[in-house]
């Protein structure tokens, strides 16, 4: 009995918070990707570099600092604009779907992380991030029907006063 409180509490914390499952990097894994790809690519070696800039995609979506985000959306938007091959195209599309979770555009989340599930129903990063996001669209809501209804019943106690006021200097 006590486990299934506690794991009430856990989840209503988390859903408070918006702990999600998704992994986040900071200044330091970003630092040290942009190092290995200026090293990439003053070797030369163009299989390496790729690589690398596919890390430092993976690093900057995962950030918590919004311009790194950004950042890493529009290495991916272009790098998606080359052809390439259809395992990468998903690595890349799923990278996409991170990094508009993170900023907070969970309808193109859904999009791509739903093209990922079309590609490959089984994969369990995607389906993951596609539990995140409809967790925090049905978060979203529950806080938007709150501040809703807390609006309406501070606008009808306005009201009731006003009327009460009138009411009683008749």
């Amino acid at each position: 009995m006590d486990a299934k409180i506690g794991k009430f509490f856990d989840s209503v914390g988390s859903f408070f918070s918006g702990g999600d499952k998704i992994p986040w990097s900071d200044g330091d894994v970003i630092a040290g990707c942009e190092r290995e790809v200026r090293e990439a690519t003053n070797s030369g070696n163009e299989g390496m570099k790729k690589e690398c800039l596919m890390r430092l995609s993976w690093a900057l979506v995962h950030s918590h600092q919004q311009d790194d985000v950004q950042r890493g959306i529009d290495m991916l938007e272009a790098s998606l604009a080359n052809s390439a091959p259809p395992l990468e195209d998903r690595e890349k599309l799923y990278l996409l779907a991170v990094g508009y979770y993170r900023s907070g555009d969970c309808s193109k989340s859904r999009q791509l992380v739903d093209r990922c599930i079309e590609m490959q129903p089984d994969w369990r990063q995607a389906l993951v991030l596609k539990k995140c996001i409809e967790d925090k669209i049905t978060k979203d809501g529950v806080i938007g029907i709150g501040i809703t209804a807390s609006a309406v019943g501070a606008v009808g106690l306005i009201a009731g006063g006003i009327v009460a006021a009138l009411a009683r200097k008749k």
